[in-house]
């Protein structure tokens, strides 16, 4: 066989394996749409990318929602930006307080330790912890008190600029957590299912920055403590680098999934509507087994 013949060859066995799995994905949309309409959710945002074969599954991709803790992720981008860039060192020193002013009007406002999900830093209060500290905390155990500290550092506008290059061109992030004036007056944190999974896609591929920056983050994820979505679905030796976000009817998981001996793929899933916080995040596990299996059987 000549090399002409090989590549044909070869672009033919790439593009019936690409169009397998593309075949597999709209079986599973199917499925999932199915399984949807039964939970009772107002709206579901789904957007899933496969590292190995490039297709895609989009169900109400760019629907904006709250982001909830999901804007955590870009604000540890930001982050890394600036580490890469040589303007902040992980090892860095900040003072952990708790005093943070509104972007309406300037006035203070501070952090309920018992609305937060994690204590320890409120216990550090005073001190100071490193930025990787702090980050870990923002990611891992969704520390709101955590957030605010960095965002200060961070800057929202830069959060918004950096984003704007990496194309994800409908995430908000104005402020900090728990502005109760800027809720007030519609000033959220918002996000697409589409954004996320561009943002994960850039680390899973090591294309944000550098490699090593990219694989720092995908360890911080993957040491997140709130598994009841996307991991709930998956088995249970399956690494999943991922964020989560709740509030109110809204829960979201956004992650990395890397497979026993497959190619990694990123799934995100959006959603709004549902009361309790138990079934919502039976839905997520559902439509990640859901995915799952069309990419991986």
């Amino acid at each position: 066989m000549n090399l002409l013949s090989f590549r044909a060859v070869y672009l033919l066995v790439v593009l019936g394996v690409s169009a397998l799995a593309q075949s597999k994905l709209d079986q599973a949309k199917a499925q999932i749409e199915t399984v949807i309409a039964a939970s009772g959710a107002e709206v579901v945002g789904v957007a899933v990318y496969d590292l190995q074969t490039k297709q895609t599954l989009f169900i109400n991709e760019k629907v904006s929602l709250h982001a909830a803790s999901t804007m955590k992720l870009p604000v540890m981008m930001e982050l890394f930006r600036l580490v890469e860039e040589k303007k902040l060192r992980l090892t860095d020193p900040i003072e952990v307080k708790n005093k943070f002013f509104s972007i309406i009007d300037g006035s203070e406002y501070r952090l309920n330790k018992t609305d937060d999900s994690d204590e320890e830093v409120y216990n550090r209060i005073g001190q100071k912890m490193t930025v990787l500290e702090l980050t870990d905390h923002m990611i891992t155990w969704s520390s709101n008190l955590a957030t605010n500290i960095l965002i200060e550092r961070a800057g929202p506008e830069n959060i918004m600029k950096l984003m704007a290059e990496l194309g994800a061109n409908d995430i908000r992030v104005l402020r900090g957590v728990e502005d109760s004036k800027a809720f007030r007056a519609g000033k959220n944190n918002t996000t697409t299912a589409y954004d996320l999974m561009v943002l994960l896609r850039a680390i899973a591929e090591n294309k944000f920055k550098s490699k090593r920056a990219c694989e720092k983050m995908v360890e911080i994820l993957a040491a997140q403590h709130f598994n009841d979505g996307i991991p709930a679905g998956l088995p249970t030796a399956t690494k999943v680098a991922h964020k989560t976000g709740e509030i109110t009817k809204h829960k979201h998981d956004a992650g990395i999934v890397y497979p026993v001996g497959g190619k990694p793929y990123v799934i995100v899933v959006l959603t709004k509507g549902i009361e309790s916080d138990k079934q919502s995040g039976k839905l997520i596990a559902e439509i990640s087994r859901l995915v799952y299996a069309a990419l991986r059987n």
